[in-house]
């Protein structure tokens, strides 16, 4: 055990830091992306001949429709590559997604996340040069069963007067979406393309369901660039 564990200590000291992405009209933050945080953990886990074994658990909330969702639980298991009988556990570490065919990706993609930031306490925080300021490593408090993230820094936070713009988000989501598909030979690879970022604005994408207004003007937007794509392949 103490081989696995100072392989570990070495891991979270050879980390670098998890840089966030960039602030979209209509989001009052930086979004800490999926593959970035991925991307980090891996590097220091395999460096380290550690290797991360996510197994799920799948929970189904369903209720009048609008507060249906699923909810995704990550145990993640970092063993010692050189010694597979040891290993270290993280568990009850949970993302969320909608009853729908992206809500367990998304779930999967959550949980994963929070589990490698619990793992390795990453480093996360905003500063122009770099995406990262003098932020404290991450506190997890396990004395309940999913664990909470806190994330403190030295520096003031920073306030945004402005909260969630519905009406801002759509129209960036819809040009993603355009972009998207521009690149994009058939709705297969569009539906590729676009998965990434459902799952990075998940959070996002979830309140706007809420608002069928909002919502429609995505599905219609959708079904066009679909038809478009396919209207250009023939």
């Amino acid at each position: 055990m103490k081989e696995v564990l100072s392989k570990l200590h070495k891991a979270c000291e050879e980390a670098g830091n998890v840089e966030k992405g960039e602030r979209v009209r209509g989001m009052h933050f930086n979004p800490l992306l999926a593959d970035a945080v991925k991307a980090v953990a891996m590097k220091a886990f395999l460096n380290n001949k550690l290797y991360p074994v996510c197994n799920y658990e799948t929970h189904i909330k369903q209720g009048k429709g609008i507060d249906d969702f699923v909810m995704i639980v990550c145990n993640l298991t970092i063993y010692d590559i050189e010694n597979p009988n040891q290993f270290v556990e993280v568990k009850g570490s949970s993302g969320y997604g909608l009853l729908n065919k992206y809500g367990t990706g998304n779930g999967m993609t959550y949980s994963q996340k929070y589990a490698f930031l619990a793992a390795l306490n990453l480093k996360t925080g905003i500063k122009d040069e770099d995406g990262y300021n003098n932020v404290e490593p991450l506190i997890v408090e396990t004395s309940k069963p999913t664990p909470k993230l806190h994330i403190f820094t030295n520096e003031p936070q920073k306030s945004y007067d402005k909260p969630f713009n519905a009406d801002e988000f759509v129209k960036e989501w819809i040009e993603k979406m355009t972009k998207q598909a521009q690149h994009s030979i058939s709705q297969n690879a569009f539906e590729k393309g676009m998965q990434p970022l459902r799952e990075n604005y998940a959070k996002e994408l979830q309140q706007i369901s809420t608002d069928l207004m909002q919502q429609a003007k995505i599905d219609e937007a959708e079904n066009t660039l679909k038809i478009n794509i396919t209207n250009r392949s023939k």
